[in-house]
């Protein structure tokens, strides 16, 4: 509750000295706002939502079940809303992963691929491709993407393709389509997967293994095309081959020729080795479960 009385201490030195008006003090909407949250402690965005806490976008502070608390970007309003931020893939040399990708216990989730170096007030209308999962298929691999990838570990030689492949999962598009996902690939790359779905730990005919087919899932064993999330040894083409986005310049840069991709695709959707790359927001969608402080 510290964190909540400290909030609570710089909202009060917002407004007038009351003693100065002769009247009782009106509170502020927004003091009321987290004072009503410091009854409940949040461990999701879902959680603020069910409560009518908030319901805009924004930054918000959680809470994990050890009591970590941390701050995060809520989306309040795709599909009902309550989606949690808890990753993000390829804006910086260093992905990023909060304690909620960790703790959260959930059963969805939503993915954003967004043009690097926008404010978050630009992540909804300027995100490229903007879809979530509706199966409540987290709650089979243990309830979050550290669980699943520890089922599903995404190494070298870890199995042969599409026969020791994780999970394909369908979408539900908000920005983009099937067309739209697979025009971004190459003519090759086209060929290899079925547009519509979110896959998990897709391995190539080589034995190495990618992360996450964001919008795709595979037909073939040329995953490295069109997946991200390299992880460990590439023989086909070391060093060659290496980082989140293994194979995605394999014939030059944006010739969208054989197996590379379209300009659009590697400067605001895929690339993300510059400024101008490509950001992918991973979300978790929750079971309502708060805790009540007395």
């Amino acid at each position: 509750m510290m964190y909540c009385s400290l909030l609570l201490m710089a909202q009060h030195t917002s407004y007038t000295n009351p003693s100065l008006l002769g009247k009782a003090p009106e509170v502020p909407k927004r003091e009321k706002l987290l004072r009503d949250r410091c009854l409940y402690i949040a461990r999701s965005c879902q959680e603020i939502r069910a409560h009518d806490f908030e319901f805009e976008d924004g930054l918000y502070y959680l809470t994990t079940e050890n009591g970590v608390v941390y701050q995060t970007f809520c989306d309040m309003t795709t599909d009902g809303g309550g989606w949690t931020l808890v990753a993000i893939e390829g804006a910086t040399a260093d992905d990023y992963k909060n304690p909620g990708y960790y703790d959260i216990k959930a059963q969805d989730m939503s993915v954003w691929h967004i043009p690097n170096n926008k404010p978050m007030k630009d992540w909804n209308p300027t995100a490229i491709l903007h879809y979530h999962t509706e199966t409540r298929f987290l709650s089979q691999y243990g309830g979050n993407l550290y669980e699943l990838f520890h089922r599903y570990p995404v190494k070298y030689n870890a199995g042969a393709p599409l026969i020791n492949n994780g999970p394909s999962i369908p979408i539900v598009y908000h920005h983009g389509d099937k067309q739209t996902t697979k025009a971004f690939y190459g003519p090759y790359a086209q060929r290899e997967f079925e547009p519509g779905f979110i896959s998990f730990r897709a391995i190539n005919w080589e034995r190495a293994a990618m992360a996450i087919c964001s919008g795709t899932k595979p037909k073939g064993g040329q995953v490295d095309a069109f997946c991200i999330g390299g992880g460990g040894h590439f023989p086909e083409a070391a060093p060659k081959q290496c980082g989140d986005f293994t194979s995605f310049a394999w014939n030059g840069y944006g010739t969208h020729k054989s197996w590379v991709q379209s300009k659009t695709c590697l400067r605001q959707l895929c690339y993300s080795s510059n400024a101008d790359g490509q950001a992918i927001l991973l979300y978790y969608s929750n079971f309502v479960n708060y805790i009540t402080v007395n």
